[in-house]
């Protein structure tokens, strides 16, 4: 069985930070950072090497695949930022009609700025798409 190619590692987050470019995506994860440890309660672990995850859970499909994931966190990309709040489970639509300027993925929102985006209305999204997991999967500290 193949395992994840994403996996948490001992990179220091704050280490990645520093040398995320370009500057904007840089202060933009410097603002995440403690954005997402505030609204989770967990702390960063980084994932791979570019992710900043908060919480994990363990999966099992009906294939018998199963692994290790972050539940919600961010990648200071360097065309976008990508935020990994929906698990692709629910339609969070009513919810992101208020966010502002944003593109989504299967199970990411991109946003070029986090001046684009209301903040409170982040929040509740990473909210509901931690509680949208963990009605599937038991979501730990990370």
């Amino acid at each position: 069985m193949t395992q994840n190619k994403t996996q948490a590692t001992q990179q220091s987050v704050a280490d990645f930070v520093t040398n995320v470019e370009p500057e904007r995506r840089r202060k933009d994860a410097e603002t995440l950072v403690p954005f997402f440890r505030d609204v989770t309660g967990f702390e960063p672990v980084m994932w791979g090497s570019s992710i900043i995850g908060y919480g994990r859970y363990h999966y099992v499909y009906a294939s018998g695949r199963e692994g290790d994931f972050l539940a919600t966190g961010f990648s200071p990309r360097k065309s976008a930022l990508s935020i990994y709040i929906m698990p692709g489970y629910t339609d969070f639509g009513n919810v992101l009609e208020r966010l502002g300027k944003h593109k989504i993925g299967k199970s990411c929102l991109y946003i070029n700025k986090l001046d684009d985006v209301d903040m409170n209305v982040l929040a509740e999204l990473v909210h509901a798409g931690l509680a949208d997991l963990a009605t599937r999967w038991t979501v730990h500290p990370s």
